[in-house]
């Protein structure tokens, strides 16, 4: 196949083009051309229209992941690049489908699970998943994060009718590989420092997803024609924050101690040098 990876220089590009470039041709559309020899990386703004969409032509897959990093203080110029690089990205390939004669026949867009309710009665699934935003006292940041996810979906509907070309939304979780940048060296990095305890309550859930399924799930859904729309691409079982945490405390080769101090019960964690080999 030819597989064009819009905005595929990141850590979920990085996972998508170690699993498919040996027996695939991958395009890369990059704001930041040039420094990886696996593949042929051509140049794009992520929002107008350029040399770049002839690569459309004939391709077989397009998966759009562009948009500016989440790891950052949210001032109000980061939420803009968080919003306009999301939105933008997604019109500027609709625009380029809509102009190709030979279309790709899938296009998989990037989405967030994020766009869901917090909530403890029931999980959220593609038919009966409450779309979040209302919750009581939730936090700015919170919203911030959902007005981005509706947004990016509703430019995803804006393009109108693709008939050649099969669109997937696809809501993922948190994809979890060793990657330089992702969630998962975030995550490995307080535990390293000694600050990878439970934040807040801890029963808040952490929907995530291991890099080999995520593959695997990527792969479903370019193969099986069935799946369009939005789709849930996460492992079944999410855990809480506090179990969460608590594995990789452990897998890092770290223990916990708790203390009882003035009537409540502290964790106080207790690092044991080097990862075990």
């Amino acid at each position: 196949m030819k597989i064009v990876l819009a905005g595929g220089t990141g850590q979920v590009g990085a996972v998508l083009g170690r699993a498919f470039h040996a027996a695939n041709e991958i395009v890369v559309l990059s704001r930041s051309p040039g420094g990886n020899n696996l593949f042929r990386t051509v140049p794009w703004d992520g929002k107008t229209l350029g040399p770049w969409a002839k690569e459309l032509e004939e391709a077989d897959v397009v998966i759009n992941l562009a948009g500016r990093s989440v790891n950052c203080r949210y001032q109000p110029r980061n939420r803009r690049e968080i919003l306009n690089s999301r939105v933008d990205s997604v019109s500027a390939i609709g625009r380029a489908i809509q102009q190709t004669k030979n279309p790709p026949r899938v296009w998989l867009q990037a989405s967030t699970a994020t766009i869901y309710a917090h909530r403890f009665d029931a999980p959220n699934d593609e038919f009966t998943g409450v779309i979040g935003g209302d919750e009581v006292d939730a936090p700015s940041t919170w919203r911030f994060s959902i007005d981005v996810a509706k947004a990016w979906e509703a430019a995803v509907s804006e393009v109108g009718s693709l008939p050649k070309t099969r669109t997937v939304v696809m809501r993922s979780s948190m994809i979890m590989s060793p990657d330089r940048g992702g969630i998962f060296a975030t995550l490995l990095k307080l535990v390293r420092l000694g600050l990878g305890g439970t934040a807040s309550h801890g029963r808040q859930f952490i929907s995530w997803i291991h890099e080999k399924d995520f593959v695997h799930a990527i792969r479903c859904l370019i193969e099986n024609g069935a799946f369009a729309g939005p789709v849930n691409v996460c492992s079944p079982e999410p855990l809480p924050n506090a179990e969460f945490m608590r594995d990789l405390r452990r897998a890092w080769g770290c223990r916990l101690e708790c203390r009882r101090r003035a009537g409540c019960w502290k964790s106080v964690l207790i690092l044991c040098g080097p990862k075990p080999n």
